[in-house]
């Protein structure tokens, strides 16, 4: 089977498809605005302006559709037996536009939760987009909840599968002189990291032995780095810049808990793959978060900005070695009952299949 993905390929989401599915013997295609390279996958690059699809002033986020006969040429050329398109305002215009079908299109997040809200122009895009497609896949039911204010249509539940023997636990000892928390997110403000930062300082007047550890880059990187100093424990809060999946599990595995406090989460991967990796998290109860986290089992959920709330969650880790260590093991069986990359994938085979029959 040929699939083209309408796609970003540079995001490690768009990586994580192409690469379950060629290493099943599928020829994969992607059409991507940002330039990447994903291995055994031929991507074609559209030279696509960042600050054109990153801006969210009018309507220059849409300026992409000057490609447009470009693209429907290459999908032509291509001749997929599915297009697949992920992300419902940009990528998905493109998809809708180019009456390919079978086409497929995921919601992701923003493009459900913050694009239709930015005027009526934005929701009639999203709404066209929704209609044209023939299928629709979202990674949670909250954001499924969400696309369905645009549609009528079934929204199919294909949440983001763990890698198991990629995300687990070391084989180690930690030791607790330290204690160690980590966050693994982009740094913008959506993300909450400076509710973190800011529970976590407070903490630091009480315990000595704390470090935070923050891996990510984004727009709110200076912000946050000022924070922190002005707060007066940036010697203990290391910024470690964005990482790749082995670092990232290396993080984890050296950490005793981690910490997710989204303002807005589609659906929760970051706290899914700590938890793979038998650590406790601590999420708030943004979107798809309290769908990934077995509360008071594999970790704690608090109401989104609460910091007093977070604060009280971290120190009760912080002192409670043995909570730490049973919710971690509870952590990587959640993972393993529900979340296993093979099982998550397969109704997503499933509908390919019967989509081309």
């Amino acid at each position: 089977m040929k699939i083209c993905f309408l796609a970003d390929a540079s995001s490690s989401h768009t990586i994580k498809w192409c690469d379950f599915f060629k290493k099943r013997g599928y020829e994969v295609h992607v059409i991507s605005f940002n330039y990447g390279e994903i291995a055994g996958v031929t991507v074609h690059t559209l030279g696509v302006e960042k600050k054109d699809m990153n801006t969210d002033t009018s309507l220059k986020k849409i300026r992409y559709i000057t490609k447009f006969f470009e693209i429907k040429k290459l999908i032509k050329k291509i001749s997929p037996d599915i297009l697949h398109a992920h992300y419902a305002s940009s990528y998905g215009l493109i998809g809708a536009l180019s009456s390919f079908h079978p086409y497929i299109l995921s919601v992701w997040g923003s493009d459900v939760y913050l694009f239709p809200k930015k005027g009526k122009i934005f929701k009639k895009i999203l709404e066209f987009n929704l209609k044209k497609a023939d299928v629709i896949f979202s990674t949670s039911k909250d954001m499924a909840v969400e696309a369905n204010k645009y549609t009528k249509k079934q929204i199919i539940l294909t949440p983001f599968g763990i890698d198991i023997e990629k995300f687990k636990p070391y084989p180690v000892v930690k030791s607790d002189e330290k204690i160690r928390i980590c966050i693994v997110k982009s740094l913008e403000k959506v993300y909450g990291i400076d509710l973190a930062i800011k529970a976590f300082s407070e903490l630091c007047e009480r315990y000595d032995n704390l470090e935070l550890f923050i891996g990510g880059d984004g727009s709110q990187k200076e912000e946050l780095l000022k924070l922190s100093n002005d707060l007066g424990h940036i010697d203990k809060i290391n910024f470690l810049g964005k990482l790749n999946w082995k670092e990232i599990v290396d993080v984890y595995n050296s950490c005793h808990f981690g910490v997710f406090p989204s303002m807005s989460e589609s659906f929760g991967v970051s706290a899914l793959e700590a938890e793979a990796c038998g650590i406790p998290v601590i999420v708030s109860n943004a979107g798809g978060f309290p769908e990934v986290v077995d509360n008071n089992n594999s970790g704690f959920i608090f109401e989104k900005g609460n910091v007093e709330e977070l604060k009280k969650l971290m120190e009760k880790l912080i002192n409670g070695k043995q909570l730490r260590d049973s919710m971690g093991r509870r952590g990587r069986e959640f993972v393993l009952s529900k979340y296993k990359e093979e099982e998550c994938f397969k109704e997503v085979i499933n509908i390919y299949d019967e989509i081309i029959k």
